[in-house]
């Protein structure tokens, strides 16, 4: 399997699985305003394989605070995520935008040598989350199928008894509604290349989503960035209203894509 090629002993989790892990521990402290103004800022750290167990801590902030730090780690203590969680209009400046901030800029990139900060999706794209819909080739299964084994289920994610009056899209799951049509956007990014999640901003503007909901998504190119074994692009996916007028939500992912998984990486560097 893909797995074992790349030196893993079992099937790779998700990064934004993990995030299912919050929001208990979120609405304790921000209520309600959680699920419509709440904002998980997150850099993972390790990866988690099938079968190893996740922890999740929070901080207690004072009375009032609008952020705190959250993180993750496996059972012997090895940090999974760490990420700051604060509620809107005023986030403050999250754990991304201060990454962002420090990136340098790429000496000569390969992978995604055809990449610019500012480039646009080519189209809008139109997407729903319905409770069978299969949510295309990367994540083979549908939101009720998710919903049977997510780790912190909640009524609110299959029915109505909650303060909106319908079934809300888990904060795991926003990231597959905003990622299941990204090929869509056509970025010109060299390949075959394994990609995995690095860092993952989700941000409910107007939230929370709603199951069943037509929403309207458009992408930039954030930033570009890489280290010694990677190559990155930050891809930021604004998601609006049916009618696309009104923003609701926002990601911010950053795609790293192994230099030495891409066969004519060496060519292309000494090019």
């Amino acid at each position: 399997s893909m797995a074992e090629k790349l030196g893993f002993r079992a099937g790779p989790i998700e990064g934004p699985t993990h995030f299912s892990l919050f929001p208990p521990l979120l609405e304790r402290i921000f209520g309600r305003h959680w699920y419509e103004r709440g904002c998980i800022s997150s850099h993972y750290q390790n990866m988690v394989v099938e079968g190893e167990e996740v922890r999740a801590f929070a901080e207690l902030p004072a009375p009032g605070a609008t952020r705190t730090k959250v993180w993750a780690q496996k059972a012997d203590g090895t940090p999974v995520l760490e990420a700051s969680a604060s509620i809107g209009p005023d986030y403050g400046e999250t754990l991304l935008e201060a990454r962002m901030k420090a990136l340098r800029p790429p000496e000569t990139l390969v992978i995604l040598a055809d990449l610019r900060v500012g480039m646009q999706g080519a189209e809008e794209e139109r997407v729903r989350m319905d409770p069978d819909q299969h949510m295309g080739a990367l994540y083979p299964f549908s939101l009720n199928q998710k919903l049977a084994v997510i780790t912190e289920n909640s009524p609110w994610y299959s029915g109505g008894d909650n303060p909106w009056g319908r079934p809300i899209v888990p904060l795991e799951m926003i990231s597959v509604l905003a990622e299941y049509s990204n090929r869509k956007a056509a970025f010109p990014v060299k390949g075959p290349a394994v990609g995995l999640f690095a860092d993952q901003e989700i941000r409910m503007i107007d939230g929370p989503l709603f199951v069943g909901e037509e929403y309207v998504i458009r992408r930039e190119i954030a930033a570009l960035s890489e280290s010694k074994r990677t190559e990155s692009y930050w891809v930021r996916s604004r998601i609006y209203d049916r009618t696309g007028t009104k923003q609701v939500a926002e990601m911010l992912l950053n795609h790293a894509t192994l230099k030495h998984s891409y066969a004519g990486y060496s060519e292309g560097a000494k090019a």
